[in-house]
């Protein structure tokens, strides 16, 4: 067993989940991956099973129902807290999350950072193919959540990022509220509240190569009000 965990959430992503878990695997000897798959009507966590019993280095957690993001990564959390890994890393399935910048994430969570996170958003980040008004929508966000709860992390609404285990041992699972994007907000902010160190590294965000984004409106309104309830303390 590795000491690092790569943890995947997926809902109908049948046509990545093998290719994303083998450049996974390729690009970073270091780590292994839980796939945690909410019952997929397209068959996401029977693929994904093959794939573990072909390769050792994969797990997977199935879940009954689909209950958001978040839920599926509390779920991944304490999975991975049970099973003794040291740092937990977050990564989207769809190749957004360019598993080229594994290396540089862990070796900066091996350096001693408590939480380390993959930023659009400082010198030599960005991303590829967003339109002008998915950049503002996405800027904006960030810049209304860091002026809102008062903190400087510049991509608070990322999500490719590695958590150490005392981070998560300290932040009470058990009371995050968010089940959408916002939970990447509520994360980071609790690690801040919590005295924790957040080093950004750039990463280059690239928009899903094949499917469709999760993306919602409920899920923008979530995000919105999550940080006024997370700056109010309600």
């Amino acid at each position: 067993m590795n000491r690092a965990l790569v943890c995947i959430p997926t809902y109908n992503e049948a046509e990545n989940i093998e290719p994303i878990t083998r450049a996974v695997l390729q690009a970073e000897p270091r780590v292994d991956i839980l796939v945690v798959d909410d019952n997929s009507p397209d068959g996401t966590g029977k693929i994904a099973d093959t794939l573990a019993a072909q390769e050792p280095r994969i797990r997977v957690l199935h879940r009954q129902k689909k209950e958001g993001l978040g839920r599926a990564y509390l779920a991944a959390f304490r999975w991975a807290l049970d099973a003794g890994y040291t740092y937990i890393i977050e990564m989207d399935a769809d190749f957004s999350h360019d598993p080229r910048h594994l290396p540089t994430i862990l070796d900066a969570a091996e350096g001693g950072a408590d939480l380390v996170l993959g930023s659009r958003y400082v010198t030599g980040g960005g991303t590829v193919n967003w339109g002008i008004g998915r950049q503002l929508i996405s800027r904006g966000g960030s810049l209304y959540a860091r002026t809102i709860l008062g903190v400087d992390t510049h991509d608070l609404t990322g999500g490719f990022k590695c958590f150490h285990r005392r981070v998560l041992e300290a932040i009470e699972l058990s009371q995050v509220q968010s089940t959408g994007y916002a939970f990447q907000i509520e994360l980071t902010y609790r690690t801040l509240k919590k005295g924790f160190t957040v080093q950004e590294v750039p990463i280059i965000f690239e928009d899903r190569r094949v499917g469709h984004s999760k993306m919602s409106r409920k899920i923008f309104l979530e995000a919105l009000t999550m940080v006024w309830r997370l700056r109010l303390g309600v």
